[in-house]
């Protein structure tokens, strides 16, 4: 069989192509946007499947040459260092604090599920991290870095299995989310207590980039690249203790300096942060995908669908009867029942997709608009990671 290599600048114009693909599609393909399923992961996918089968019928296989995902991995999970202000986990109140204790207890026993239960089927439970929070609270971009991560450490198939049940994650936080919600509303006869547009209360963290300034946006690189650097020292350190990820020096480099600069009262560049950490993550995602070997998958499926499932039970009946009474057993705490199986089993867009879903019927909340992407988007990323690299160490 034939195999065709692609240079580190080639494999880049390929998944470019394929990232551009997967934004049409999303554009055009309803059920894409309905799930939030990220356009370089269609694309990847696409591609993906195309490879499979051309390999499948002996035509032809392709090489890529990936050093260039590093440096966006690297770069991307730096930009999430920089949200991990504790100002505003303490600005947040205790409903953030209580929903990100759940949100911590939920990926140990994601990967406590996913370790145990590739012990059960006789697989290295390193490879279950990857049906565990690593693919579900992380989503595609945890998954495709620490899918690299774990093959590293010489787990077969982990990056294949990551990705793969993370997209899984994505479709079952949303089919799960909202039946849960509805039912706890309609059960304890709840409804909103706030008389205002719902759409007023969806937005309360600007994520969004909107305009950017030319001269912010050096300043960002130029944060990026000081953290990243500085991130390289504190690696080497951490690394004689425990064997990690190589971004996630860069990743608690950026949440030192973030906090250095709230205390001093400095105000870093946070929307041309996100934005470069954004375009970083769009590029990683799709040179990941288009690495992808489906062929891996066959002989694992059954234990792959085994696990999900049980994940997906798992949190179906932790938010219905953990998260909504802890959270105060009132409409707020429906809302953000809904919203922590977006987050807990694929991204925060699921879970504001879902909570929205859940307000445009029943009325506004503001509360759970407010603590939900908070701890979605700027805190569980980084207590992710952590957990993670822990349980790796341990299995």
């Amino acid at each position: 069989m034939n195999t065709i290599s692609f240079n580190m600048y080639q494999a880049l114009a390929v998944a470019t192509v394929m990232l551009v693909i997967g934004q049409h599609c999303v554009k055009r393909v309803d059920v894409f946007s309905r799930y939030c399923i990220p356009a370089p992961v269609i694309g990847g996918v696409i591609f993906a499947v195309v490879h499979f089968i051309l390999r499948e019928l002996g035509i032809v296989e392709f090489s890529m040459e990936m050093n260039l995902q590093a440096v966006f991995m690297r770069a991307f999970f730096c930009s999430v260092g920089f949200l991990a202000s504790f100002a505003v986990l303490k600005k947040g109140g205790i409903g953030v604090l209580k929903l990100l204790f759940l949100a911590v207890s939920m990926i140990v026993i994601q990967d406590c599920i996913g370790g145990f239960g590739a012990s059960i089927f006789g697989l290295d439970p390193k490879l279950g991290l990857s049906m565990g929070s690593i693919s579900l609270v992380g989503g595609h971009g945890t998954a495709a870095a620490f899918g690299q991560y774990l093959e590293n450490m010489q787990v077969d198939t982990a990056l294949t299995v990551a990705i793969a049940s993370a997209t899984y994650g994505l479709i079952a936080g949303c089919m799960i989310g909202g039946p849960i919600a509805a039912s706890k509303i309609k059960a304890y006869g709840l409804s909103s207590t706030t008389d205002v547009n719902p759409k007023s209360a969806e937005v309360p963290i600007d994520l969004d980039t909107g305009a950017l300034d030319a001269e912010k946006m050096l300043e960002a690189a130029i944060w990026l690249v000081l953290a990243i650097g500085a991130g390289t020292l504190i690696s080497d350190v951490i690394g004689k203790v425990l064997t990690m990820p190589e971004y996630i020096g860069a990743l608690l480099a950026a949440a030192v300096f973030r906090n250095l600069a709230d205390s001093s009262g400095r105000e870093l560049p946070m929307k041309e942060i996100n934005s470069l950490g954004n375009l970083c993550l769009s590029f990683f995602l799709a040179m990941a995908m288009i690495s992808l070997k489906l062929w891996q998958l066959i002989d694992l499926a059954v234990p792959m669908l085994a696990i999900l499932l049980v994940q997906t039970v798992l949190m179906f009946f932790f938010a219905s009867f953990v998260v909504f009474p802890f959270m105060g057993k009132d409409y707020d705490a429906a809302v953000m029942s809904s919203g922590f199986c977006g987050f807990g089993m694929g991204a925060t867009p699921n879970a504001m997709a879902n909570m929205q879903a859940i307000t445009r019927l029943y009325g506004p909340s503001p509360v759970s608009f407010m603590i939900v992407p908070i701890v979605g988007a700027l805190f569980i990323d980084f207590f992710n990671a952590t957990i993670i690299t822990l349980f790796a160490n341990f299995f």
